[in-house]
Parts: structure tokens; sequence; C-alpha cells
């Protein structure tokens, strides 16, 4: 996870006067950024704005080696202001890794309900580690699947609740186009056509808003 951290040095919160701010406060951002999203949505990643933690975070630890060493070499008065600058790193932190959480919880679930390929608009908000860590998990999952059940195992992202039968009534939302059945047969998805369809193949694509399941 501290891999989503790993940027290179920079001199951003220096040069914006770090004594004139609270400390913590770019810390704060990242957490209202994440109140501010719409439910179902992800912003893109804020690689700046964690920067500038990062460089917050440096620049405390930096001043309290400075005073840890002066007070083992006799200076006095100095012990509440590195207890202080502690405590701030330790909120930013707990900061990002709430925000990195909250990203990678969101990511996970697009797995269940996109499948293997994101859409072009949710992969735009994604940086280049969480796209990676999104594959990982994908292989993951589909390794674990194959290894239960019979043959082929089970694709336990079809079902999210208990099917009553194996074709649904469901109607298109969408120009969709093609969509090729397991026997072979090809479909045409027009927005307002309805068809009776394997659950099994359009569970995916109703999760995606492309189709409406008509019957309860």
């Amino acid at each position: 996870m501290w891999k989503l951290f790993a940027h290179g040095p920079t001199n951003i919160w220096r040069e914006n006067k770090m004594s004139s701010r609270m400390f913590g406060e770019k810390a704060i951002e990242l957490i209202k950024e994440i109140k501010r999203t719409p439910d179902g949505q992800i912003a893109p990643y804020n690689e700046g704005l964690v920067r500038q933690v990062l460089e917050e975070m440096r620049y405390l630890f930096e001043e309290n080696q400075k005073e840890v060493r002066a007070t083992t070499e006799g200076t006095k008065g100095l012990f509440t202001g590195i207890q202080l600058r502690h405590v701030a790193m330790e909120r930013n932190q707990r900061c990002l890794l709430a925000y990195i959480n909250h990203r990678m919880t969101y990511i996970k679930r697009l797995r269940w309900e996109y499948g293997t390929v994101l859409p072009d608009e949710i992969k735009q908000n994604l940086n280049e580690m969480e796209l990676q860590w999104f594959q990982q998990y994908n292989r993951l999952l589909a390794s674990y699947m194959r290894s239960i059940g019979l043959d082929e195992g089970i694709d336990l992202t079809v079902f999210m609740n208990p099917p009553k039968g194996l074709y649904i009534e469901v109607r298109c939302l969408v120009d969709y186009g093609e969509l090729e059945t397991e026997d072979g047969t090809v479909v045409q998805l027009k927005k307002g056509s309805i068809h009776q369809l394997l659950r099994s193949q359009c569970e995916h694509l109703i999760r995606q808003g492309i189709l409406e399941h008509l019957n309860s």
C-alpha cells in the first residue's frame, strides 16, 4: 500500500511557507474529498495533494530529528514541540491510509460490478498503481474461483443474489449492439428491446446499466 505514496522528494510544502499554516490541513482536505464524492463514483487520484501531505510529514520528521538531537545534547524546553509534531505526523498518516483504503475498497467493488474490464471513464480516474492493484486482485479472485466447485470452478461474480431460475426477462436500456449467447445465437440489443436470456450472461450487463431485469 505504501508504494502508492512513493513520490520523489519535492519542495512544494516548504515553498508554500509551512510555518504559516496549521499542520494537517492538507490531509484533512483528502478526507473532505472522499466525503464530497457521490456514492458509486471515484474522483481522480489526487497526486498533488498526496505529495504535499508527504512533504509535510517529511518536514515534521526532520525537525523532530534535529530537536531530539539537541535534547540529548542538553537543550531544554523542546519536548512539547517534538510531541506536537509527532501527533501531527500520526494524524497525517491516518488520513493518508483512510484515503487509500477508501479508494482500494471501491476498486475492489468494481471488479464484482463490471468484471475484468473497467469502463474508460473509471480507468482515467485511477493512477498506475491502482490499476496494477486492480489487475492483481482480478488474478487472485480468478484463481480462487477456479479452485472451487467442479471442472472449471464457479464464477462468484455472476449471482450477487441467489437465482430463482436460469433465464430472466430483461429490457435493453441503450443501443448496445450484438450479444452472442452460449449456444452461438446472436442477439441484437437495441434500446427498448425485451429479451429472455440466461441470467449468467446478462448479470454483468444489468449491473452496468445496459440491461434492466423485468422479473422480480
